[in-house]
């Protein structure tokens, strides 16, 4: 079942993803040469404790932290650890922090005024950056990654469907030369951290869920310099890409307006 949030309910969303971008953009600044990926988590978990804050994925199917650190081959939920990052890696932080209201309004909160959005709401985003140097095409695949999700959310309007934001994004990165990972996607978001619809990377025109104002939803494509074929690693979590090649990885939460959309991780 798709979830419609209320104006107050994206206004709430919006409070909780300038938050969550800030926290991200706090702990991007450690993204540096022989820093550990455990270093990092550590550092989020301060950050969200400060902010009263919990972290969305730890627990989430038995999920162990609270970002995920996924290094060149591995695409989505890679586990901190004492791995240091090396000269010329490239490193994606997905980050979740789920907030009550109560954290933003303070004394000024009203329960009757908000009576619907009690029990907080679930934020989520992800960013991938180079480690030091590194060659021009693996730069490329960031910059097609990051506008990749520019053009997706920049298709978010009210009447077009899944399929047609999918295969939007998802021509503009094979024109590119990079292979769209077809085995994850997108999901909505709300009072759970991932609800529906599946937001694909790729699609067909006009197949698909329709938008309609109220949608909240994660777009977050996920490119590879190889192939689209992936696999799960023996630590039971991380997916990475089958040939080894480097992958990247962009989210950012997007509300569907009247007028088209809405990005709450601004």
């Amino acid at each position: 079942m798709i979830v419609i949030k209320t104006k107050e309910e994206i206004d709430v969303m919006a409070m909780g993803g300038r938050a969550l971008k800030k926290a991200l953009d706090e702990i991007s600044l450690m993204v540096k040469v022989g820093v550990r990926t455990i270093d990092i988590e550590k550092r989020a978990e301060k950050i969200i404790k400060d902010l009263n804050g919990k972290p969305s994925f730890k627990g989430k199917n038995s999920f162990p932290f609270s970002i995920c650190a996924s290094i060149n081959e591995e695409i989505v939920h890679g586990l901190p650890s004492g791995r240091e990052l090396k000269n010329g890696d490239i490193f994606t932080i997905d980050f979740g922090i789920f907030f009550k209201l109560e954290k933003f309004l303070g004394n000024n909160f009203d329960k009757k005024k908000y009576p619907n959005i009690l029990n907080g709401f679930h934020t989520d985003m992800a960013r991938t950056f180079v480690v030091g140097e590194t060659d021009l095409e693996t730069k490329r695949l960031l910059n097609v990654t990051r506008k990749m999700l520019k053009i997706g959310i920049n298709k978010v309007r009210p009447g077009i469907t899944l399929g047609d934001l999918g295969e939007t994004m998802q021509r503009y990165a094979e024109k590119q030369g990079f292979a769209v990972i077809k085995g994850l996607c997108g999901h909505g978001i709300g009072k759970d951290l991932h609800e529906a619809p599946d937001v694909l990377n790729y699609g067909e025109r006009h197949r698909g869920l329709k938008l309609i104002p109220g949608m909240v939803f994660c777009i977050e494509p996920m490119l590879s310099m190889g192939d689209d074929d992936i696999k799960l690693s023996k630590n039971g979590f991380t997916y990475i890409t089958k040939d080894n090649s480097m992958s990247a990885h962009f989210e950012d939460m997007v509300a569907v307006t009247e007028n088209g959309s809405r990005i709450l991780t601004k």
